[in-house]
């Protein structure tokens, strides 16, 4: 049985939630963590599984993981630089679920005989890499969950760009895919998602919250919320200050609404660059592509794109005309779907509650003029998303 493969591998994006008192490279972060509460409060919050970090670097032990194993039933990873088998005894004793092996720390023949030992222990492992050549023998080593770190471990420095590459070509491997590290909104978290991660791990971002399982719901909160049709900097501003997660510019020929360009967006949102018929490059995060309709500027259906890869379906209504069943229609599309279609704040609420959609877009009925945004209705549009 695959408790902790099972718990990630479960249909949308899990998250592994972690307690740890400090880091090496942030220093104390809650150095009055209590692993007992903190993990029940997780578990509460939605995490598929608990980081336990035992690792006196962290401020941890195996005392922490006992804590923990006492207060919930859900799986257990303990963290730790782990190279013999005894280590992995320990953590099976102490109630862990699995263990992380950084391969960074052992050859791919220790690997393996940490992997086949903790197998005969009947615990998991996670298999973490941080760059290509960590990356392949995790894959030759036919580790079952492997978690793709983007914190070099030598620097402490982020580069979740090369993480999410990284993470896509594993997109349609068979191992459950882990993001690790620099996830603190829920864009990050999506961005992941759709460069196929199956989970994401949150450590720093929670233990710095003042409440850590409120945060951990914010960022596993959905629907994710887009303000489209963005032409000035002022606007984009205002929709980030609001709280959306994902920033789109239309530069489709005949939009009342065209951009001259992707403008610059926060490294914890995504840009989305909206085209009809062909997309081209323009330096956003992700495409959406709509179908070309003769006469109208464009087709009622599209698609969000990241690389060639359709990773959403944009369920919109025909280029001003209504449809009656148009949430029908939404709440019956299969997969990722983010609901469009003159949304604003009136009605997103509604919308909401008829489609579960994973996304909702929102461009004209946020607007004082075509491009022009009103920022109070984007305020208030993006909380009543929420």
């Amino acid at each position: 049985m695959s408790r902790f493969r099972d718990a990630l591998a479960a249909p949308g994006l899990g998250a592994i939630a972690e307690v740890k008192r400090r880091s090496p490279s942030a220093g104390d972060l809650r150095p009055d963590a209590d692993p007992a509460r903190l993990a029940a409060q997780f578990a509460n919050a939605g995490a598929v599984a608990v980081s336990i970090l035992v690792d006196e670097r962290f401020g941890g032990s195996l005392d922490d993981l006992k804590a923990a194993r006492s207060a919930t039933a859900a799986p257990l990873l303990a963290k730790g630089f782990f190279t013999e088998e005894l280590d992995l005894l320990k953590l099976k004793l102490a109630g862990a679920d699995a263990a992380l092996i950084l391969l960074r720390d052992v050859d791919d023949a220790r690997a393996a005989s940490l992997i086949s030992y903790a197998g005969e222990l009947g615990i998991e492992t996670l298999v973490e890499a941080h760059d290509a050549n960590e990356l392949q023998r995790a894959v030759a080593l036919e580790a079952e969950v492997i978690g793709v770190n983007a914190r070099d471990l030598t620097t402490f420095e982020i580069d979740r760009k090369a993480q999410l590459e990284l993470i896509a070509r594993l997109r349609h491997h068979e191992a459950v895919i882990v993001a690790e590290s620099g996830v603190h909104t829920r864009a990050q978290g999506a961005a992941a998602e759709l460069a196929g991660a199956d989970a994401i791990l949150i450590g720093s971002a929670l233990m710095r919250a003042e409440d850590p399982a409120a945060r951990l719901r914010v960022i596993l909160s959905r629907p994710l919320v887009k303000v489209c049709g963005l032409t000035r900097r002022e606007d984009v501003d205002a929709a980030v200050d609001a709280g959306a997660d994902m920033l789109g510019f239309i530069l489709a020929e005949g939009s009342p609404r065209r951009a001259p360009e992707v403008l610059e967006v926060p490294d914890d949102r995504l840009s989305v660059a909206v085209f009809v018929g062909d997309a081209q490059e323009a330096g956003a995060d992700l495409l959406q592509l709509y179908s070309r309709e003769d006469g109208r500027v464009r087709g009622r259906d599209a698609v969000l794109l990241r690389g060639d890869e359709v990773v959403a379906q944009v369920v919109d209504l025909p280029w001003d005309e209504q449809d009656p069943l148009h949430f029908q229609r939404a709440a019956a599309t299969e997969g990722r779907v983010m609901l469009a279609g003159r949304l604003g704040p009136d009605n997103v609420r509604a919308a909401v509650r008829a489609v579960r959609p994973w996304a909702v877009d929102a461009a004209s009925r946020l607007e004082r003029e075509p491009g022009i945004k009103d920022h109070d209705k984007v305020r208030a549009f993006v909380a009543e998303a929420r």
